[in-house]
């Protein structure tokens, strides 16, 4: 079965987003990844993933005990569905003001299992000046964050471990890369 992660965007979406003065013309808009002065690599495109529930988390920041990192292997696509995307209309000022980031251990422990994408159903894996930093450091290990997730429910209900087909728009000399992610889960 194919489930469509991606964040379908209207054009009401578009302009709450640029409102908020977001850098839609640069990539940055819907699901898409920010590639600090990286190339996404093709065999990227297809990677074994897992999706890990964290919707109840009642903490600050998601961390490594509210997953179990012994799933997470070198070269995967790891996702988190916390819910907030369906919880907060996308591109609004309410969206950007908050969600639970990663924790910088968890974050760590990920770049040392050597995993290929880190995807969340939020704005990022870290918030306001921390976002950026922490993209570039994961970008500098060959990982890749992707923002604003939508329908992992669906893939957590359906077992939370899939083929992640991603496909990134082929911008050049563009901060963020849109992108479409497509979950294959068996039945």
């Amino acid at each position: 079965m194919l489930i469509d992660i991606t964040l379908k965007l209207t054009p009401e979406m578009v302009q709450n987003d640029s409102a908020q003065g977001n850098k839609a013309l640069t990539g940055h808009l819907g699901t898409h990844f920010d590639v600090m002065d990286r190339e996404f690599p093709l065999e990227y495109t297809s990677r074994k993933a897992v999706v890990f529930d964290v919707s109840s988390v009642n903490t600050d920041e998601i961390n490594i005990c509210d997953i179990d990192l012994n799933k997470v292997h070198a070269n995967m696509f790891v996702a988190f569905y916390s819910g907030y995307i369906e919880d907060h209309i996308y591109g609004t000022k309410e969206y950007y003001a908050g969600n639970r980031p990663l924790s910088y251990e968890l974050i760590d422990a990920l770049l040392d299992k050597g995993v290929s994408i880190i995807g969340v159903d939020f704005g990022g894996i870290r918030l306001g000046k921390e976002h950026v930093p922490i993209d570039r450091k994961c970008a500098d290990r060959g990982t890749f964050v992707i923002e604003n997730l939508c329908n992992l429910k669906t893939v957590v209900d359906n077992g939370g471990v899939f083929q992640a087909h991603t496909y990134p728009m082929n911008y050049v000399g563009s901060s963020g890369i849109p992108c479409r992610v497509i979950a294959e889960v068996d039945t």
